[in-house]
């Protein structure tokens, strides 16, 4: 079939991982390990694969930068994960794109045969993640909105049941996690990017998509673990909601 991977009539398709970063020493290294071990896999499956793995660091006053070793890097100081997702996806995208290419995020790379992965810095994505996704986009998936589970170990033993009984393999519930978001980059660009917003940027973007009427789909098939922890680096985020649910859980036992 015309646009899948393998067909000698198109060139190799890219895919342009972006992470945004805020005082993250303690889990950053860890990610990055774990998106490397994943692009690594893909590579290994697609011959010709191109990637760019871009790191925004923002507005990081610790040792997060000591974590990236090789990783390429964007700092900023805008205090706004909007703002620094939308820039590591325009890095990476940008490194794609060849050498003689113009100013704008993305000149010169094919954004239909281009797929932008995102995750966040407390996050380790499994070894399939990046080929399902690449999967889901030969079946023409214009965007994959990928399951988040909290480290258990980072919850109580209550809170980690009570996940366990309300989340069923094989029934993702389509929630928008910016840890685990995948979108075609054609798709992405025509919705205009991630906003800039300092929380639920992500699901803005989505917002986006399916008003321009993009394929979405859910899938728990590349799930991935995020810190449980209850203070997040951003107001409302999903640290906040593992807090409320631990909050009504303690209480109800009470």
């Amino acid at each position: 079939m015309s646009g899948r991977r393998g067909d000698p009539a198109l060139p190799a398709r890219a895919v342009a991982v972006a992470i945004p970063a805020h005082n993250e020493e303690a889990l950053l290294g860890r990610c990055l390990a774990s998106v490397h071990r994943a692009l690594d896999v893909a590579h290994a499956r697609e011959s010709g694969l191109r990637s760019a793995l871009v790191v925004v660091l923002d507005a990081c006053t610790d040792a997060s930068e000591a974590q990236v070793g090789d990783t390429d890097v964007v700092r900023i100081d805008a205090r706004c994960v909007g703002t620094a997702r939308r820039a590591a996806v325009a890095a990476a995208l940008a490194r794609l794109a060849p050498d003689d290419a113009g100013p704008a995020a993305g000149d010169g790379m094919d954004p239909d045969r281009t797929w932008i992965a995102m995750t966040d810095a407390d996050t380790v994505v499994p070894e399939g993640w990046v080929t399902h996704q690449l999967d889901l986009m030969d079946g023409g998936a214009d965007a994959v909105l990928g399951t988040v589970r909290p480290d258990f170990a980072d919850l109580s033993e209550r809170h980690a049941a009570y996940w366990r009984a309300t989340h069923h393999r094989g029934r993702p519930p389509g929630n928008v996690h910016g840890a685990n978001l995948g979108v075609r980059a054609r798709a992405y660009l025509d919705a205009g990017g991630v906003p800039h917003l300092p929380a639920h940027e992500d699901v803005a973007l989505v917002e986006a998509l399916r008003r321009r009427g993009a394929d979405i789909r859910a899938s728990d098939e590349h799930e991935v673990e995020t810190s449980g922890r209850f203070v997040g680096r951003t107001p409302a985020g999903y640290a906040a909601f593992l807090e409320q649910v631990h909050l009504r859980l303690d209480a109800a036992a009470r």
